[in-house]
């Protein structure tokens, strides 16, 4: 007599990835946190469906302190990388949101899953992907999953706006002038009188360009330790906590710090800002010394001096002899010329000055005192890159440049001689090595 006897079934194992999460990386560095917590619930479901060939695989994919709006998160990716190899069957989480906080990024984890047949099971949600029913559930908690979040965000949102309406510091890096203490800001004196220095050496002199150069020149620097420039500087100039206000998308509240500034001195700044550049820099080149102050001399030795005089609304710009100042016409055979035509031809000269070979081998041999490092070809770049610059340097810069590189004019009926300082023009090719010269605004 034959018998049947039946054959056991034979489970196919399913190797299940436990991925958690958590936003914030508070309470992570606790003995146990909720990443354990989570894991514990996952591990206790698949434990309970060892029946059906559920088995654990070795590999954690945990990811703390990342928020769920994001694809980007290490084990995240470690986890689709182990499904692209075929080594992950199911994936389990705590709650959907662990997984994913966005539809639109959930349904591309889906399309992974699809692709390697895996399944995704959520331990306090139970639906099963693979079913059309668990699609339509899934797509139902993770839109209120979503939901959720840009609820969350609205509230944050509004938080941080009431709190600036009350004037409260809301974090970030403190202005210059002001440091943090207990969630508060607080002036900082030592800065302080940096910030008061940079708003009343505008009203003096009106250029942000200038202002950065002198801001330079005494050695201030950013909070990160950054040279001080024209953009920091304005800036500076338009920062409403000076004055001891909180801004929040525009409108001001009255602040909970101390002002800096004084209202009067804001005011001041802020009229002076209202006027067109183009206007402050015509301004500003009129208060401008002349180009040639204090440089050129007649053929009788005398200092030349700048007047100037006004006609038709027009300005016209000399320079005059001492000479002829002291003892009147006629004293000096060249009494007075016009300070236009005299400062082009000085510039011209310097500007023919700076390609010719030998002065740029001497103002290598005066740059090498200053900086060992530069080489010949850095010099001539230097003076060379300084020729076509020229016209657009504001100035006072240019009135610098020829103070450091001119030592004398002398003028006479042959012409202009014109007396260079070589160690000038060795610093001036030092300074200009890192690419620093700053244009006009």
């Amino acid at each position: 007599m034959t018998m049947n006897v039946e054959k056991p079934k034979v489970l196919r194992k399913l190797r299940c990835g436990v991925y958690t999460r958590k936003s914030s990386e508070e309470g992570l560095e606790q003995e146990f946190n909720s990443l354990h917590a989570q894991r514990e619930a996952c591990e206790a479901y698949i434990a309970s469906q060892r029946s059906e060939g559920w088995v654990l695989v070795r590999d954690r994919y945990d990811d703390g302190g990342i928020s769920g709006g994001t694809l980007e998160r290490p084990a995240l990716k470690r986890l689709l990388a182990d499904i692209d190899d075929g080594l992950v069957d199911v994936v389990v989480v705590y709650k959907i949101d662990r997984l994913s906080r966005s539809l639109m990024d959930f349904a591309r984890l889906v399309e992974v899953f699809d692709r390697n047949g895996v399944t995704f099971v959520s331990v306090t949600q139970s639906f099963n992907t693979t079913t059309s029913m668990g699609r339509l559930t899934l797509n139902i908690l993770l839109s209120f999953a979503q939901f959720e979040r840009e609820v969350t965000a609205e509230r944050i949102r509004d938080k941080f706006r009431a709190s600036r309406m009350k004037g409260m510091w809301m974090g970030g890096v403190p202005p210059l002038g002001y440091r943090v203490d207990n969630r508060k800001l607080v002036v900082d004196e030592e800065q302080a009188a940096h910030v008061r220095w940079i708003f009343d050496r505008f009203l003096e002199i009106g250029s942000g360009t200038m202002l950065a150069r002198a801001a330079a020149d005494r050695g201030m620097r950013t909070l990160h330790g950054n040279r001080i420039d024209k953009k920091y500087v304005y800036r500076m100039l338009n920062n409403r906590a000076y004055i001891g206000e909180a801004v929040h998308k525009g409108t001001s509240y009255p602040g909970e710090h101390d002002a800096i500034i004084e209202r009067e001195v804001w005011d001041k700044v802020h009229a002076i800002l209202r006027e067109s550049p183009r206007k402050r820099a015509a301004r500003t080149r009129a208060d401008t010394p002349a180009l040639l102050k204090g440089l050129l001399f007649g053929p009788d030795g005398a200092a030349f001096s700048p007047t100037h005089t006004r006609k038709g609304g027009r300005l016209y710009r000399y320079y005059v002899s001492q000479t002829v100042l002291k003892h009147g016409a006629g004293s000096c055979p060249i009494g007075r010329v016009a300070a236009g035509d005299m400062e082009a031809a000085v510039v011209h000269q310097l500007r023919a000055v700076f390609r010719q070979p030998e002065v740029v081998a001497g103002t290598w041999k005066s740059a090498r005192r200053q900086d060992s490092d530069i080489t010949e070809a850095d010099v001539r770049e230097a003076l060379l890159q300084l020729d076509p610059l020229w016209d657009e340097l504001f100035p006072a810069e240019q009135a610098r440049i020829v103070a450091l590189l001119v030592e004398r004019v002398d003028i006479g009926a042959a012409g202009l001689i014109l007396r260079l300082r070589i160690d000038g023009l060795g610093g001036l090719a030092s300074e200009m090595r890192p690419k620093d010269l700053e244009l006009a605004a």
